[in-house]
């Protein structure tokens, strides 16, 4: 069921468009042409596979020292190889130990964390539970992530002007955020429910995390990246799936006109790295972006069709919601045992 949100005035009038100048075919390079980040750090969770790969890769050329935290080291390597300036450490989103081992070890080093990308994530999972009992597309897309963040910040505050970006999906639109049964404990699960609430909490877990951050000199901003060709977001999903959405032929071909329709890695890396150093968003923060742009709210003004992957766009007041952004940073303190940012 819909949560009926009341929008701030603040809310509307920051959550629109700022008429960047790129749009949906943009690419990451054609976003950060002109930006050096020469002497920056980066850490890109997810950063061997997909937009996260593409996104270290543009970093490195913009000169910036890049840190991938991976599940799957070896992966990683592979992905990586022949990447300079790359570190990759070993870190699992669902393992709380292996965050606090990751951030510590980065803190040791002393160096200023000018950028966080939280971009790894999961979708179309069966139930699965962490060690907590969470579930887990909410442990990893957003309970880990939070984690991150709070252990990373005191290199966060040391960058004096750093920026967080948490990638989420158009899927937030799927749900809100069910504070009754976040982990699915009294109710059915629905994969795609559980996807939603996890994209919704990235949205919430910027807003707020923006609002506490700024005075430390630390903005923060989610976003759609657009539906990506190529990505292993759906690598657990079982083919029949795709084929029964029509998206994939008998042999799990990508059906032509659907690949047509779809954006390609580079561009679907775009928002990120525009997010993550554009000058049009050094007086902004705590919005949802979208095409290389600030995305408009979705009040059901926005006509989606799934057939055409361009218009599904917009973003669903309580995604964006102080007070629900609030509840949740609350929530998630308590879930994750960290608590930070208390202003």
């Amino acid at each position: 069921m819909e949560q009926k949100i009341e929008v701030t005035h603040q809310e509307r009038a920051l959550q629109k468009p700022v008429h960047s100048g790129f749009t949906s075919v943009s690419t990451a390079t054609d976003v950060i042409k002109g930006i050096s980040l020469t002497g920056k750090t980066a850490i890109v969770t997810g950063g061997y596979a997909g937009i996260g790969l593409e996104t270290v890769r543009v970093f490195v050329n913009a000169g910036a020292r890049v840190i991938v935290p991976a599940r799957d080291v070896k992966k990683a390597e592979k992905n990586l190889e022949g990447v300079a300036n790359v570190i990759i450490e070993p870190m699992d989103l669902m393992d709380p130990a292996s965050i606090d081992a990751f951030a510590q070890r980065f803190l040791e080093t002393d160096s200023p964390l000018h950028i966080l990308v939280n971009n790894a994530g999961i979708m179309w999972v069966p139930l699965q539970r962490d060690a907590r009992g969470y579930e887990s597309q909410l442990s990893t897309n957003h309970l880990g992530h939070f984690q991150l963040t709070a252990r990373l910040w005191p290199a966060l505050k040391k960058a004096d002007g750093a920026r967080v970006i948490v990638v989420s999906s158009f899927g937030h639109q799927m749900s809100p955020f069910n504070f009754e049964d976040p982990n699915f404990e009294h109710r059915d699960y629905e994969t795609l429910a559980g996807y939603g609430q996890s994209k919704t909490a990235n949205n919430l877990f910027a807003v707020e995390l923006d609002r506490r951050g700024k005075s430390d000199g630390v903005r923060a901003w989610s976003l759609h990246p657009g539906s990506v060709n190529g990505t292993d977001l759906g690598r657990v999903a079982p083919m029949e799936l795709f084929q029964q959405m029509g998206t994939h032929d008998g042999d799990g071909n990508l059906y032509p006109d659907v690949a047509g329709k779809l954006k390609t890695i580079p561009q679907g890396a775009a928002t990120t790295v525009w997010c993550a150093t554009s000058p049009l968003l050094n007086d902004l923060g705590g919005l949802y972006c979208e095409n290389c742009d600030v995305a408009a709210l979705d009040e059901g003004n926005l006509a989606h069709n799934y057939d055409e992957p361009f218009t599904l766009c917009g973003v669903k007041p309580y995604s964006v919601d102080s007070d629900n952004a609030r509840r949740l940073w609350k929530l998630s303190e308590e879930l994750t045992g960290v608590v930070f940012l208390n202003s």
